[in-house]
């Protein structure tokens, strides 16, 4: 049973074990968005008008606030996890990659509270 190639296991360059992970929640936020995406699509093509108060009475809704959040935070969640690759791959600076990284975790966990914060204040009524 080997750990890599020989070359590998001298320069100690075998694999981080983290890579398949990040994949797979990339690929599972995108068929989340996909999905929640196609439902937002519909559901405005489905109401009579467009109006603020029909999009805010329909947005008060328990079904239509949790996807919609669900939407949000997928959305900023799968736009956190491609951007940490590019910057992973093309910054080769460690502070800087490191400041350009909690930076952007910051943006996206900020985005992402502020959309859920706009839906609950809609759904509660604060319109």
């Amino acid at each position: 049973m080997g750990n890599g190639t020989s070359i590998g296991r001298v320069r100690g360059l075998g694999s981080a074990r983290t890579g398949a992970h990040h994949w797979l929640i990339q690929r599972f936020t995108a068929v989340g968005n996909l999905v929640l995406a196609l439902w937002f699509i519909v559901s405005l093509l489905l109401m009579k008008d467009m109006s603020y108060g029909t999009v805010s009475k329909w947005l008060a809704e328990p079904i239509s606030a949790t996807a919609m959040a669900l939407l949000i935070i997928s959305t900023f969640w799968h736009a956190r996890l491609g951007l940490q690759v590019l910057m992973e791959d093309y910054i080769h600076t460690s502070g800087n990659k490191f400041a350009l990284l909690t930076l952007l975790n910051f943006a996206a966990l900020g985005g992402a509270l502020f959309g859920v914060f706009c839906i609950v204040r809609l759904a509660l009524g604060g319109a």
